[in-house]
């Protein structure tokens, strides 16, 4: 903690950057790319579509009006190489041998695709393995994969982790906080390292914090992953999800009771069940590569400009999708339009206010929803070294119903960051919370954890549940009515009459707090429980022996 006291101390002796002194952010800004990138004109701003020219030209024409300068080099784009799939020709996935087959209509009752770069997967009467949570964690003394051998077999999953209906966040497993293992890109992640053929998840709307509706929106249509050496042959042949409804009658199928395996699952030491049922599926792919693009912009630090401090929001969703009503333009206005406009609101305020001692960056990435794809390439192929990244603030969604009294940080308790934040959210006369739901994972569904994972601490909070006009019964039933009615869906556009208030709240404050890192000679790290503190310590240490 002495360094992280020192840290603090040099803080202390800067300027306060209190939140009258900041200049104001831009409503009429938020409002305007708001509206403009969210409009059917941007197609719902898929990448490696036209809609990508389009989306990625209207954030440099703002970026450049904000005043910054190009990020790369001169270059205000880092390409990014994907190879889109687009799955087609799909036989019903099926499972067959027990006491009645089992046939799975696509999109209805299963999504299937492939990480692998090939044109036709064809998975026929491969043995299926229930594998429980699907989690190897030697830390933990666990491992669902224990004395069995699912090479070239199927398994079937359950989504989060073991302990997720605890009543607080206490647990092997943390309890109702969803760690990494719970997490559908860990389960195909083990799946693979252990030889399956085939990972399917059942999907099941409490633990995965969504309905199907969005998985089927975005399991469906061209996919996109990172082209890399290789082809991912190492992955898994087919990945999935499948209804509830269907899994059970699966594993009745197979003489097994899904209610009784899945309690069984939740207890340490659960050995994986071989289901006695056989399965099937294939589909042909047309494959696409192509550069998606990167948007950075930047302003120059005085005195350290190779140290740098990051903004990043996301400015992809998901293009045409799954109609509603006739409707299948999914248009992402608050997800992620709206962070779109807060990063070039806080560009505008930065640049107005002059350069800092340090660089700030502002990054707009690439396919979020394909998997944090812009973001991971970024951070394995920086622009900027991330041993002398500081860290900075990720946004990925605003708040749009009101101010609120309450401000949450997702992933609670990982960083000296938070150390940075509190003061400022107390100077509002807000209080600084936990997340309600860490349930639902959202420390590894946004562009954040892209960095984290590599040791750099960026944040990642808004604005809470207890609004001013309302409190928690309004706004938890706002957050309900968007993931229910909205989120990934068509309905996601945007609304006039929104309340900006709120997202002016949080923009003061990422603007004092990115001010703060860029102005002073603080270096927050994770705290030391923090499973990304070793990396840290790393990638810092590597970089003043190069100093």
């Amino acid at each position: 903690m002495r360094r992280l006291v020192l840290s603090l101390a040099a803080l202390a002796a800067a300027p306060v950057f209190a939140q009258s002194g900041a200049p104001a952010i831009s409503v009429d800004t938020l409002k305007d790319v708001t509206k403009t990138l969210s409009s059917d004109a941007f197609e719902g701003r898929a990448p490696t579509t036209p809609a990508e020219d389009k989306t990625v030209a209207y954030m440099v024409e703002r970026m450049k009006a904000a005043g910054l300068k190009p990020g790369n080099e001169g270059s205000w784009f880092q390409d990014v190489p994907m190879v889109q799939m687009t799955a087609e020709n799909m036989t019903p996935m099926t499972f067959t041998g027990g006491k009645a087959p089992v046939s799975l209509v696509y999109r209805d009752d299963m999504v299937v695709s492939t990480y692998r770069v090939t044109p036709k997967i064809d998975v026929r009467n491969s043995d299926v393995v229930f594998v429980g949570y699907g989690i190897n964690a030697p830390e933990k003394g666990w491992n669902d994969y224990a004395g069995i051998d699912v090479k070239g077999k199927t398994v079937v999953v359950l989504i989060n982790d073991p302990d997720w209906q605890a009543p607080n966040n206490q647990g092997l497993f943390d309890g109702k906080a969803m760690t990494y293992y719970g997490r559908w890109t860990y389960k195909f992640e083990e799946a693979a390292r252990q030889g399956a053929a085939a990972v399917i998840i059942v999907h099941d709307t409490d633990p995965a914090a969504y309905g199907w509706g969005v998985v089927r929106s975005s399991w469906s249509g061209a996919q996109l992953e990172l082209d890399e050496k290789g082809n991912h042959m190492d992955q898994s042949q087919a990945i999935g999800w499948m209804q509830l409804a269907k899994a059970k009658q699966v594993f009745a199928s197979g003489g097994k009771d899904f209610d009784q395996l899945q309690a069984a699952a939740k207890v340490k030491g659960f050995k994986a069940v071989p289901l006695g049922v056989k399965f099937s599926v294939g589909f042909t792919n047309t494959i696409k590569r192509q550069a998606s693009k990167n948007v950075i912009g930047m302003l120059p630090g005085t005195e350290r400009p190779d140290e740098t401090v990051v903004y990043s929001a996301h400015w992809d969703h998901l293009g045409h999708c799954t109609p509603v009503k006739g409707d299948d333009i999914c248009n992402g206005a608050l997800d992620n339009a709206s962070g779109s406009a807060g990063l070039i609101a806080l560009a505008e305020a930065q640049a107005k206010a002059g350069p800092a001692k340090r660089t700030m960056v502002f990054l707009s990435v690439t396919a979020e929803e394909s998997g944090l794809l812009g973001s991971k390439y970024y951070a394995e192929h920086p622009v900027f070294p991330l041993a002398k990244t500081v860290g900075g603030v990720n946004m990925d969604g605003l708040n749009v119903i009101g101010p609120a009294k309450d401000f949450v940080v997702t992933g609670f308790g990982k960083s000296e960051l938070e150390d940075l934040m509190k003061p400022l959210v107390e100077a509002q006369g807000r209080v600084m919370k936990p997340e309600p739901n860490p349930e639902r994972g959202g420390y590894f569904r946004s562009d954040h954890f892209s960095f984290a994972r590599l040791g750099v601490p960026m944040f990642d909070g808004g604005s809470g549940e207890d609004l001013v006009d309302g409190g928690v019964a309004k706004g938890h039933a706002a957050t309900l009515d968007y993931i229910e009615n909205r989120y990934h869906k068509p309905q996601d556009e945007y609304d006039p009459n929104w309340n900006w208030a709120g997202a002016v709240q949080d923009l003061t404050l990422y603007y004092q707090f990115g001010r703060q890192l860029a102005d002073t000679p603080v270096w927050p790290n994770w705290y030391k429980a923090a499973e990304f503190r070793a990396i840290r310590d790393r990638s810092r240490a590597g970089a003043r022996s190069g100093q």
